[in-house]
């Protein structure tokens, strides 16, 4: 599954079976493994989406004109 990009929301859904999967506990250590290599691959992607989606918002404020301007998102922990 890992060949073709998912949507996140595809990736969080994927990320949910696997871990009903292992918590199981039934398969052999070879599919475990496996399941567990693909769950972090998935982790990797969702959170590099993530990072992206974050670096997009962006807050609107207006400048000095008067015409909004855009300041960089800020974490606000």
């Amino acid at each position: 599954m890992a060949d073709k990009e998912l949507s996140f929301e595809q990736s969080l859904s994927r990320l949910d079976e696997i871990v009903r999967h292992l918590e199981k506990g039934d398969m052999p250590l070879s599919e475990s493994l496996a399941l567990y290599e693909e769950g972090t691959g998935l982790i990797k992607q969702c959170s590099k989406m993530l990072d992206d989606a974050e670096q997009k918002v962006a807050k609107l404020k207006k400048g000095p004109d008067r015409e909004p301007i855009e300041l960089p998102f800020e974490d606000e922990n």
